[in-house]
């Protein structure tokens, strides 16, 4: 499906189905939000990497408003808060810099088709994987669905993925090529990290025990 759609360029990457906090303070996101809010319309935000809007971005849906606007739900120009939630991803096909009478820009875009909801969840050696990567990062990480329902859009910003990495995940349109990139990914990272605890440990050891020349253990 062809459409027009306001753009917010950002240089993230959203996955479907994630849920997006923005804060709103310039002029023409202002303009943008409250059209979008009045005619109770998407927005997009395509993805900046290097300078350059890229061609693929994230369908925003918003969900909620926070703060800043007023009773006739406009914000105000003082700016705001707002949520919102990716209802999927679209391919820019033309960049409109010029809206007549808007400050925003917009874009031509091709919606890409919803994904069916039956798609195969992360086998678990892939979990494990994931898990083994946070344990050698010492952090703790809670996923929003039991592990049956996890999908690679569920973890992909834990991952450790730069922002070229996480817009080449979003770009595969099939589950099990985003869970082979994933695997992957934590087949070269995961070794890394072990070679650099292993690292860490022998130079704590030899730190600690090796004798220095002209003294003794005692």
């Amino acid at each position: 499906m062809t459409q027009f759609l306001p753009i917010f360029p950002l240089g993230i990457v959203v996955f479907p189905n994630e849920g997006l906090n923005l804060h709103i303070f310039e002029p023409r996101y202002i303009q943008l939000i409250n059209d979008c809010v009045r005619m109770q319309k998407p927005f997009g935000i395509p993805t900046v990497m290097n300078g350059k809007v890229q061609e693929r971005g994230a369908l925003m849906q918003i969900t909620d408003l926070s703060q800043g606007f007023d009773a006739d739900r406009q914000m105000g120009e003082n700016g705001g808060d707002i949520r919102t939630e990716s209802l999927g991803t679209f391919r820019v096909l033309e960049v409109v810099k010029s809206v007549p009478d808007k400050l925003y820009q917009g874009a031509i875009v091709h919606i890409d088709p919803r994904e069916s909801t039956d798609l195969p969840s992360l086998p678990p050696l892939l979990l494990t994987a994931i898990r083994q990567l946070h344990g050698l990062l010492n952090i703790e990480k809670k996923f929003p669905f039991p592990d049956s329902e996890l999908r690679s859009f569920d973890v992909a910003h834990h991952l450790g993925f730069s922002l070229e990495e996480e817009y080449q995940l979003r770009e595969l349109m099939e589950e099990r090529q985003r869970q082979e990139f994933i695997r992957r990914h934590l087949g070269r990272v995961v070794p890394t990290l072990q070679a650099m605890e292993q690292l860490k440990e022998r130079a704590r050891l030899n730190g600690h025990f090796r004798p220095l020349p002209g003294h003794s253990i005692e």
